[in-house]
């Protein structure tokens, strides 16, 4: 009985500043959000509640929240695909038993040691309109560049390729799920005489699927709360709002980032906080209900 009790004074004695901490920065927080999210609160006056109002005036009246959507979803559906099938593919390289391999490893990872932020400014001088690195380069082709970063067109397109370049983590990922793939399992369908496509579709891709799983519901998550790639990439151009051109760039995160801090209507911005946390919840419960037909756990 001593030990028992011994065992679980030393369990709160560490778990307590924890449990304290998190209900403190986490939990308090979000509670009061939520109350938030019902309350019309511009910080120089009480909130007042008001009800679902919040709620529907984003659903049907405020003219940037669709918009923002829209963008989002898009650059969620396009960047997502792109950047698990490059972040494999690199993996599958580094795999491979070449001289270097280490070196290689750290500087395909490199890149994403650096801030969103970064990319969004240096990617921003490459892709400019007027003397960007790109246009130069093609003018001296005789190629007449786009305005890139100043076309409704072509801004979202641009930040979904600027994006791609912070594969470094579900790369190395990728990489040590296919270090654990047995290789005896390849030397055998080798002997039968599958070929490499044959064995990287029957075996690769089975063994490593609960991977494969995990960093698409990240890249989903991470894809749905893009933010400070947006807002360095409005910067870097100097466009007078975030978002623009034309609300083309304008994701979701940004959205809320100025309905909070730009219009100062928190209760607003924690409405669409809380929409936010919904959807990926919900997305994240659909992808687990699928995962369990595709994604093989061995025995």
């Amino acid at each position: 009985m001593n030990r028992s009790r011994g065992e679980t004074l030393w369990f709160w004695l560490f778990a307590g500043p924890a449990v304290a901490g998190l209900l403190a920065f986490n939990v308090w927080p979000m509670l009061y959000s939520l109350w938030l999210s019902f309350c019309r609160y511009e910080v120089l006056a009480p909130p007042e509640f008001i009800g679902l109002q919040n709620y529907r005036y984003l659903f049907t009246h405020d003219p940037a929240f669709w918009p923002s959507v829209r963008v989002t979803l898009v650059f969620t559906v396009a960047n997502l695909p792109l950047a698990i099938a490059g972040a494999l593919g690199f993996a599958l390289l580094l795999n491979q038993p070449v001289r270097g391999r280490g070196f290689w490893r750290a500087v395909f990872f490199l890149p994403s040691i650096l801030p969103q932020a970064a990319f969004a400014v240096v990617f921003g001088y490459i892709f400019q309109a007027d003397g960007g690195l790109l246009n130069r380069a093609l003018a001296l082709a005789g190629i007449q560049g786009a305005a890139w970063t100043t076309s409704p067109t072509w801004a979202l397109p641009v930040l979904i390729v600027v994006s791609l370049w912070s594969f470094g983590y579900p790369m190395v990922i990728f990489l040590a799920a296919l270090q654990d793939v047995p290789r005896e399992l390849h030397e055998a369908a080798h002997i039968d005489g599958a070929d490499g496509w044959a064995r990287f579709r029957h075996i690769t891709l089975p063994l490593i699927s609960p991977i494969i799983f995990f960093n698409v519901v990240m890249g989903v998550i991470g894809a749905l709360k893009v933010f400070d790639l947006a807002y360095a990439f409005s910067v870097s151009q100097a466009q007078p709002m975030p978002g623009g051109p034309a609300r083309a760039t304008l994701f979701y995160g940004l959205n809320l980032y100025q309905q909070a801090f730009g219009f100062f209507h928190l209760g607003l911005a924690s409405a669409m906080a809380w929409l936010l946390f919904a959807f990926i919840a919900a997305l994240t419960y659909v992808n687990f209900r699928a995962g369990r037909r595709w994604v093989h756990y061995g025995d």
